[in-house]
């Protein structure tokens, strides 16, 4: 019996150095607060994450989380196509490996002047947002598609968790922001005037980026994790409220009843894409070839 025992703890200890051998090497992700990266969250406070040997890092700016990658803080991160096109630029091996969501309405234009009330005001225009985001592109969309270009505009560049303190007064006031953001300027009194869903006719996807020699020698961690994306939708699908009391912490105390709202204005591309989204992703310089 000693002898069955001690060959049980000698195999097992066998097994266990053999699992961890691979995932020795630790892989650093950093993301942002938003509604289409709560599988990620969900993931971390479930404890999945700490056996492949990933560490999640939350931040709260898309240019702080942008900087933080550039800088060799991270080996990989989550944003929209805009950060891919402007850090490509200087990584040539920048590479899209997998895919969250495409925004339906999720980046909004807010405002407390209405469309019209902004277009005949002489009165100079503030604009508030991530000037280093896509924040950029959509307020220049919004701008051109309702003639408001040769206005005067200051433009404010703050991060959300700044932005989002911002309260309605006199002036006209315009915020680029996104969910779960809007939830509290809403109840500053700012309403949303244009949308990913409509108004704009922006394409904004949300994808996890890093470098081919990066996914080269963690690719084994980056598809268990893509893994472990899929089973947090479908655990999302499943009992969203269960979901919403896990990834809580990370979604700025918005109810539940708010929460089940964002999920509205998003749709989840992790589990594959149309061919006619794919195509138009490849033509704007987005490739997908490497998608896990």
């Amino acid at each position: 019996m000693l002898k069955k025992n001690l060959l049980f703890i000698v195999g097992a200890f066998v097994f266990f150095i053999s699992c961890s051998s691979d995932y020795e090497k630790r892989l650093k992700i950093s993301a942002t607060t938003w509604v289409g990266y709560t599988p990620l969250f969900y993931a971390k406070e479930k404890g999945w994450l700490q056996p492949l040997n990933i560490k999640l890092v939350h931040l709260s700016s898309l240019a702080e989380n942008m900087y933080l990658y550039s800088a060799g803080n991270s080996d990989a991160y989550v944003g929209t196509q805009y950060e891919y096109e402007v850090l490509s630029k200087e990584m040539d091996s920048l590479i899209p490996i997998m895919m969250f969501d495409k925004s339906n309405g999720g980046d909004v234009v807010m405002s407390n002047f209405s469309i019209e009330e902004l277009q005949s005001t002489l009165a100079p225009i503030n604009i508030y947002l991530e000037i280093d985001s896509i924040n950029s592109k959509l307020i220049k969309d919004f701008l051109s598609k309702y003639n408001l270009l040769e206005k005067k505009i200051n433009y404010i560049n703050e991060d959300q968790t700044t932005i989002k303190l911002l309260k309605s007064n006199e002036k006209a006031t315009l915020i680029v922001t996104y969910l779960p953001y809007n939830f509290l300027l809403e109840k500053n009194g700012f309403k949303e005037i244009a949308s990913t869903k409509e108004s704009v006719d922006l394409l904004i996807v949300d994808a996890m980026f890093t470098k081919v020699e990066v996914y080269n020698e963690h690719k084994q961690q980056f598809r268990e994790l893509k893994k472990l994306m899929n089973k947090s939708v479908e655990a999302l699908n499943k009992d969203p409220r269960e979901f919403y009391n896990t990834v809580k912490p990370y979604m700025l105390d918005i109810s539940y009843e708010e929460f089940v709202d964002t999920l509205n204005d998003i749709v989840w591309i992790n589990q594959g894409m149309s061919n006619e989204l794919k195509n138009r992703l490849n033509t704007t310089g987005f490739p997908t070839r490497d998608l896990i």
